[in-house]
């Protein structure tokens, strides 16, 4: 896989992908099923596809109807066979992508996955392609930026820690200019203008280098525990970001976010900690 779908550098959906898309759907209506390649088989062409990289899939279901329904099917054998030999072997049989059903979908989360590029010096992504890892590195605070940001749409994606949280453990999204990396134990992500944050430790909401109240907001609101999945939710429609615990909405945390190219951000500061994110597409109203 090429590109951020490989772990290389971070790039954006956008306006940009938006327009690719509706060009493509109008090839599509024009062109119908044109010649011998639209009218092969089903099972034929998802045995010539399945030896197909993700970007020649793509342009394949944007070449008729034919090619596009033969790769509709998030679960045949293309969308696995590319899962084979994308996905390390841990991330398929562990139950990292447990709430992705699909193969397709699988695939999605891992272009999204954090960036073994766009991150401290003193973090890396581990081999099944989901998991973020800190090294024992002192008096520093170290993050990560998701592969792919966002400037149109809404999208939802999980964290959770895997290891202790110390003293700072933040959540939540940064433009591309925002640090992934600065000395001391601080809140890393929310400490500028560039970046917006939810301190899993002290339940802080934290932008431009202040605190913007407690969250959830609510009485007693328990603290987070260890392995516990947060879904995260940004809206560039409504220009929101909010988050999910469990099957409980915990409401909106930050509004009037800019129109920019926003991406999934972590920082950590606990030694050999681990935090995972999964991408999930489109967040499910209700």
């Amino acid at each position: 896989m090429s590109g951020a779908a490989a772990g290389g550098a971070s790039s954006c959906i956008g306006a940009a992908t938006a327009s690719g898309s509706a060009a493509g759907s109008s090839a599509i209506g024009a062109g119908g099923a044109v010649g011998v390649a639209g009218r092969l088989p089903s099972r034929v062409l998802e045995h010539v596809f399945s030896y197909l990289e993700l970007p020649d899939l793509i342009r394949c279901s944007l070449v008729c109807w034919h090619w596009n329904s033969c790769l509709a099917d998030e679960n045949s054998e293309v969308w696995r066979s590319l899962c084979a030999r994308s996905l390390s072997e841990e991330a398929m049989r562990s139950d990292i992508l447990c709430n992705l059903p699909t193969y397709k979908g699988k695939l999605k989360s891992y272009q999204h996955a954090l960036s073994s590029h766009d991150c401290s010096r003193n973090v890396y992504v581990k081999k099944n392609g989901f998991t973020l890892h800190r090294n024992p590195i002192a008096q520093s605070t170290d993050g990560a930026r998701g592969k792919i940001g966002f400037s149109e749409g809404r999208h939802a994606w999980e964290i959770w820690w895997e290891g202790p949280l110390g003293t700072v453990a933040v959540i939540g999204i940064a433009t591309k200019r925002a640090p992934m990396q600065c000395q001391g134990y601080v809140a890393l992500l929310g400490s500028d203008d560039q970046s917006w944050g939810w301190n899993l430790v002290d339940n802080n909401l934290l932008h431009n280098g202040e605190v913007n109240g407690n969250f959830p907001q609510c009485n007693n609101a328990p603290k987070y525990q260890i392995g516990e999945r947060i879904r995260v939710i940004l809206d560039m429609e409504d220009k929101t970001l909010a988050f999910e615990r469990g099957f409980e909405f915990l409401g909106v945390a930050f509004r009037g976010l800019p129109k920019a190219c926003l991406f999934p951000a972590v920082s950590a500061v606990y030694g050999n900690t681990e935090v995972t994110m999964v991408y999930l597409g489109k967040p499910l109203d209700g």
